[in-house]
């Protein structure tokens, strides 16, 4: 089978996980920036990072999401945030990349913890949204993705490598 792993970082947490989920992949594989993917034809599986931005995909990322994410195409995604794993205003952020990849057969989904940019952070802390300014204060991303969580990435990257019969 032949792999794609591309992401979209500002940050470089999404490309932390990208290399590990990448490390993981056997057989003919490729690692880019999505802005260097103009199709994922000829690719059997594209696993497709993104951070979540806006509370979900941002406008990007959705219309790549559109492009890319056509009927019968298999897609792996993960998703970096802010947000601790278990946060309970995560799960409706998520589900906004999987509707924005409804046309593709998603294989599977991770998500983790990721640094909040400095500049977010105090943009957040500033705005007339309580609820921002609370996730702001409440910030506990410093360091993320760490060891743990990039190998929570390797671990997920096998069990797909099992599921599509491609395992190590």
């Amino acid at each position: 089978m032949k792999f794609l792993v591309a992401y979209m970082t500002k940050t470089g947490n999404t490309k932390k996980i990208a290399e590990a989920i990448y490390g993981e992949t056997v057989g003919e594989k490729e690692l880019k920036p999505i802005e260097a993917v103009d199709s994922l034809d000829g690719y059997d599986v594209a696993f497709l990072g993104f951070p979540i931005h806006q509370m979900g995909p941002d406008k990007k990322t959705s219309k790549l999401l559109a492009k890319h994410c056509i009927k019968g195409r298999k897609v792996v995604l993960f998703i970096t945030h802010a947000a601790p794993e278990n946060a309970p205003d995560l799960q409706p952020m998520l589900a906004k990349f999987r509707g924005a990849a409804r046309e593709a057969d998603i294989i599977d989904m991770f998500d983790c913890q990721g640094e909040l940019a400095k500049g977010i952070k105090r943009i957040m802390s500033l705005m007339p949204n309580a609820k921002f300014r609370m996730w702001a204060k409440m910030d506990n991303s410093q360091g993320q993705p760490d060891q743990a969580r990039i190998d929570r990435a390797r671990a997920f990257a096998r069990d797909v490598m099992k599921k599509l019969g491609e395992a190590k």
